[in-house]
């Protein structure tokens, strides 16, 4: 595990490269001209934390930064107090001394002097909805009207700019996945795992313990849960032999997210491997991974992904459920939705956003089949990190086959 001091070096590298290299393609794609994100100290924007260095964690008082095209060149400027570490990636165009904070943002404004102003308001979209009725309301009293006039709210600067994975994201993303991977290895073994005496809540707090011991964090408490001839349990439930357990855990490191689902199947006395009817039923959800993968081409929406992944898993024979959401800066972040597990139809806004180059994303799905060992029908859950890049889909680990057993 690599050190606190090297996590932040590597993340701030990520953070160069998002805004030197990402930050003025975006800018250019998607005509923006002017964008401020405003954050208040403890209220922070949720884009605030993906746009500022590791050394500089919250907002202070109130922290303006400005993303502007002047003389056909991106600047990064900063209407905010003095801070060493932020003004590494941004210029500090504010003199408290002479002028309010306000002050200087018209001023900045009008020496720019663009046509629109985007700022973080959004209907449809939580990390691009950041800027609070508060200081909204304030700018609005502090700005004159010629400028105020001028705000717009606009979705797709936003998304674009963290959807967008790094060259550096891309090298060290595996090592994170390792990371949640080691867990689950440990968490999936006969040392954690006791057939009879444990229970879900008991490997649950295994995991959470040693996210802890690790000094990393989780973006949702380790979800643990098992299916038996008595169907789906969780919880305070025993994990007895026979069982079927699985797991639902994302870490967060280097300003990376994670999203696996794995599953255990406990032997039972007589047994030295997993049932046949099992190992078959994973294998038919690789395949319906497959097919995700398959239907994951550039340019293309959401929703269109969803409806023919659906109807190809369909014609293939199999029952399938699917509900693959972005990842990377958050949990379930940025970019197009590929189904909801609650709503097996086209979802919108946000299915209607289109696939793109460099982005990252939990392929999490299920096939429901009916097992003879459990005398019913039985959710095989799989959730995979992945990376689609040069229109080919890329997964974070190569142990998506990997059928868990205990109990031997």
């Amino acid at each position: 595990m690599r050190s606190i001091i090297e996590q932040n070096r590597i993340q701030d590298q990520i953070l160069r490269e998002r805004l030197t290299e990402v930050l003025p393609a975006v800018m250019r794609e998607t005509g923006t001209e002017c964008w401020i994100i405003a954050s208040r100290e403890y209220n922070e924007d949720p884009m605030f934390h993906h746009i500022v260095p590791s050394g500089y964690p919250t907002a202070r008082r109130i922290t303006i930064l400005m993303f502007a095209m002047e003389d056909n060149e991106l600047k990064r400027i900063s209407i905010s107090m003095p801070d060493a570490e932020l003004e590494k990636y941004y210029v500090r165009d504010y003199d408290r001394k002479t002028e309010t904070q306000f002050e200087a943002l018209e001023r900045v404004i009008r020496r720019i002097g663009p046509a629109r102003i985007n700022i973080n308001v959004s209907d449809s979209y939580a990390y691009t909805d950041g800027l609070s009725a508060g200081l909204l309301r304030k700018m609005k009293e502090e700005l004159p009207a010629d400028i105020t006039e001028r705000f717009t709210g606009s979705d797709e600067a936003g998304i674009r700019l963290m959807e967008t994975r790094t060259r550096t994201e891309l090298e060290y993303y595996p090592e994170v996945m390792r990371i949640a991977e080691d867990i689950i290895d440990e968490a999936f073994s006969d040392r954690v795992i006791v057939p009879g005496v444990t229970t879900c809540r008991d490997v649950m707090d295994y995991m959470t313990v040693r996210v802890n011991e690790l000094g990393i964090t989780t973006w949702f408490p380790p979800t643990i849960d098992l299916q038996n001839e008595k169907g789906m349990q969780g919880e305070d439930t025993v994990i007895r032999r026979g069982d079927l357990v699985h797991c639902d855990f994302g870490i967060t490191c280097m300003n990376m997210r994670t999203d696996t689902q794995r599953l255990c199947y406990v032997l039972k006395e007589n047994e030295t491997d997993a049932p046949a009817e099992l190992k078959e039923a994973l294998k038919r959800n690789n395949r319906f991974q497959d097919i995700v993968c398959e239907n994951m081409i550039e340019g293309r929406t959401g929703n269109a992904i969803f409806l023919s992944s659906i109807e190809q898993g369909k014609k293939e024979g199999l029952r399938p459920v699917l509900y693959t959401h972005p990842l990377g800066l958050f949990g379930h972040a940025c970019g197009p939705t590929i189904g909801l597990w609650t709503n097996q139809n086209p979802v919108y806004p946000a299915g209607e956003l289109v696939l793109h180059d460099l982005t990252s994303f939990a392929l999490e799905l299920s096939i429901i089949e009916y097992l003879e060992m459990y005398k019913r029908d039985t959710y095989i859950f799989t959730e995979e990190s992945v990376v689609f890049h040069g229109g080919k889909v890329y997964f974070l680990s190569d142990n998506r086959h990997r059928l868990y057993t205990v109990g031997g």
